[in-house]
């Protein structure tokens, strides 16, 4: 401990004045003494973790009183001291810094979820009032995702699907690119542990041949460069580990069908040399159609700016380039935390709090917002969500998430706009208001004095804005909705108990997946689960019925599929479709292949159809119950995630009688996340 304290010291030489080091090290000193005796999971004395946190802000250049919040930012939360203290020994300053970190109690609130939502709306609120709160917080969180190892695998889910939903986002929309990298990177790393690992090993493997084509795209970029008079600083690197990860589920490709997965940044010291740059580049390599972006000329929501293109390299490798000034690297890497780097030299243009769109939307936010129980999701969908900027017909700019309608534009200009909008029109052509908006659209509300909102207008709208203002209208001028309206909201507030329930008994309810329940990764880097019942998944080999088997992981084979069984050593006979592709290469394949087929019971009807569902930990269980209800079993089952977050499953029962179907519907329909089944084979 005391190395740690000694090489925390040198580093606060580095970048603060002696008066205050010496208030840094009095904080220091005293939440060690307040910490004495607290463990971290990893058997670590606690302080080491406030200590951490601090020296990520002193990295950051954050001023003296921030380190100091982090230093005390867990001391009211987990020792005896309180706020009046931290503000009579540091200043009030601190201490309001202090409070925006501190959990809210758990005794005062009803639930986990809940006491989640009221302590990020705690800590958004401070934020915009001294958005150091949030700089510590993520901080904070940083290093606890670099420590996330030593807990529990269930609490190691629920952190990572926090930390990638709400502050890796935050990390984003402050314009600290480097910290949502990492964040989304540990995140990852827990909740798709197959994902992460299977693209870290592709990309060690392939680092020899990376390395070699960074410097022959290096080499050529220099001996140009030289050629034109131009001057700039080249940075190479691999695309982090999360941005592989969505490209792969997006594009439906595993990482061996990816060639884009290298970057180069260019740096140089004008905005005139990005341009002269760009065109450098485009003399070289030829552009990719729809790669190019330019952030200079329409800066980001955090006020990001650079030149984005992607060209055609070597061998025809893609190869993304981004092209900026240092000072636009600078806030890219910093973000708003840029703006007490006053060491730096950046104090003349740098980020200033009040001008971020996150920071002026929380400001904007009317009361109703603190007391809805759908907090975060609107959290999640209003502030954290991928932006599209769209204009209006007189060129105002109008930043609105991703997927957003005309519905969601109308109320954005005005209530009574959405009110009485019957249609719109982008850049003359009419367009439907159910058609989600894209980048740069020019868009014109056509409205009409009798128009009136609709209660299908809930279901189009993406914003909580819009939504609110409708369901405001419908319950004020339709009495018939008024009544579905309250009894949705009473739905969604029971689905949100249901869901909570779910999250805290997900190791149990993973440990009563039924006998046979697996999980793998597809071609897309998402996982999926399935599900054979040995009991009931009868096969016949030769003249036998009761023999070890095992289904093959390759071919996956299901019941109506050509098998054939394979003799292995000291595994049983392990049944492969006919067709499947990888029975070539096994050794002496031919001498050990024996005839087999799927043995029914001749009695039983067997039915197969799909669901689709919100995301849940123990789908297969709720399913399974929802059968055995009606007397019916489980055969087959495959879930798995799709683009929209949603799980889709297909499954093969089997029934004591044909009609028994529409009961086993019913019965699955009571389980609350089911959204919709179908028929996809009738019985047989």
């Amino acid at each position: 401990m005391k190395d740690r304290v000694s090489k925390f010291e040198s580093l606060l030489k580095k970048h603060y004045a002696e008066r205050h080091q010496a208030r840094i090290m009095k904080a220091l000193e005293w939440a060690t003494e307040l910490h004495e005796g607290q463990k971290r999971a990893s058997g670590e004395p606690y302080m080491i973790h406030p200590m951490m946190v601090a020296e990520i802000l002193t990295d950051f250049n954050m001023d003296y009183q921030t380190v100091i919040g982090g230093l005390l930012h867990d001391v009211v939360e987990d020792t005896s001291a309180t706020l009046e203290e931290v503000a009579a020994l540091f200043g009030q300053e601190v201490a309001n810094l202090v409070d925006g970190v501190t959990k809210i109690s758990s005794v005062s609130a009803e639930s986990r979820i809940l006491q989640s939502s009221l302590t990020i709306q705690k800590t958004l609120f401070a934020m915009t009032e001294d958005i150091r709160v949030i700089i510590i917080k993520l901080a904070d969180k940083y290093h606890n995702m670099s420590t996330l190892g030593h807990l529990p695998a269930e609490k190691q889910k629920r952190i990572a699907k926090e930390c990638i939903e709400i502050y890796a986002p935050l990390a984003e929309r402050l314009g600290i690119a480097w910290l949502k990298a990492e964040l989304e990177d540990l995140s990852l790393q827990y909740l798709n542990q197959t994902a992460w690992t299977h693209i870290v090993e592709n990309l060690k493997l392939r680092q020899a041949s990376r390395n070699e084509f960074l410097k022959k795209v290096e080499h050529k970029l220099k001996v140009q460069a030289r050629s034109e008079g131009l001057h700039f600083e080249i940075q190479a690197r691999a695309k982090h580990i999360y941005s592989i990860y969505n490209k792969m589920k997006k594009r439906k490709k595993d990482l061996d069908e990816m060639f884009d997965l290298l970057g180069v940044r260019l740096i140089c010291q004008s905005v005139q040399e990005c341009y002269s740059i760009l065109g450098m580049v485009h003399s070289l390599w030829p552009p990719i159609e729809g790669r190019f972006k330019d952030y200079i000329a329409m800066p980001k929501a955090n006020k990001y700016q650079s030149l984005h293109t992607t060209v055609m390299c070597f061998d025809g490798q893609l190869l993304e380039i981004q092209i900026r000034t240092a000072e636009m690297h600078a806030r890219a890497e910093f973000g708003v935390a840029a703006h007490w780097a006053y060491k730096k030299g950046m104090n003349h243009n740098r980020i200033k709090p009040d001008e971020l769109r996150i920071i002026n939307k929380l400001k904007g936010w009317s009361p109703q917002h603190s007391d809805s129980i759908d907090f975060l999701k609107e959290i999640k969908e209003e502030l954290l969500k991928d932006s599209i900027y769209v204009f209006t017909p007189e060129g105002q700019i109008i930043e609105l998430p991703k997927g957003a309608t005309p519905i969601d534009f109308a109320y954005h200009i005005h209530t009574e706009v959405g009110h009485r909008c019957i249609g719109a029109r982008n850049q003359s052509s009419i367009i439907p208001l159910n058609s989600p908006l894209r980048n740069t659209d020019v868009v014109e509300i056509l409205t009409s004095k009798n128009a009136r909102p609709h209660a299908n207008w809930l279901r189009i709208a993406q914003t909580g804005r819009a939504k609110s203002k409708i369901r405001h209208w419908l319950i004020h001028h339709d009495e018939e909705m008024r009544a579905d309206i309250e009894a949705a909201e009473k739905a969604r507030a029971e689905r949100a108990e249901q869901s909570e329930k779910a999250a805290e008994n997900a190791s149990e309810n993973a440990a009563e997946q039924p006998a046979g329940t697996e999980t793998a990764l597809n071609a897309e880097g998402r996982q999926f689960q399935q599900f054979f019942n040995q009991e009931k998944l009868r096969i016949s080999v030769g003249d036998e019925k009761n023999m070890m088997i095992k289904m093959a992981g390759c071919c996956h084979p299901v019941p109506g599929d050509k098998i054939i069984g394979y003799v292995s050593r000291g595994r049983g006979i392990i049944v492969h479709r006919t067709d499947c592709n990888n029975l070539e290469h096994i050794p002496e394949v031919q001498q050990r292949l024996i005839r087999c087929e799927w043995a029914g019971d001749e009695q039983a009807s067997t039915c197969r159809f799909s669901v689709l569902s919100r995301k849940i930990p123990d789908l297969f269980s709720r399913i399974d119950g929802a059968i055995r209800k009606i007397n019916g079993h489980l055969i087959q089952g495959r879930v798995e995630e799709n683009e929209s977050g949603n799980l889709i499953g297909s499954f093969l029962i089997e029934l004591k009688k044909e009609n028994d179907f529409n009961k086993i519907k019913r019965s699955i329909r009571n389980i609350p996340e089911v959204l919709e089944i179908t028929i996809t084979k009738e019985t047989v």
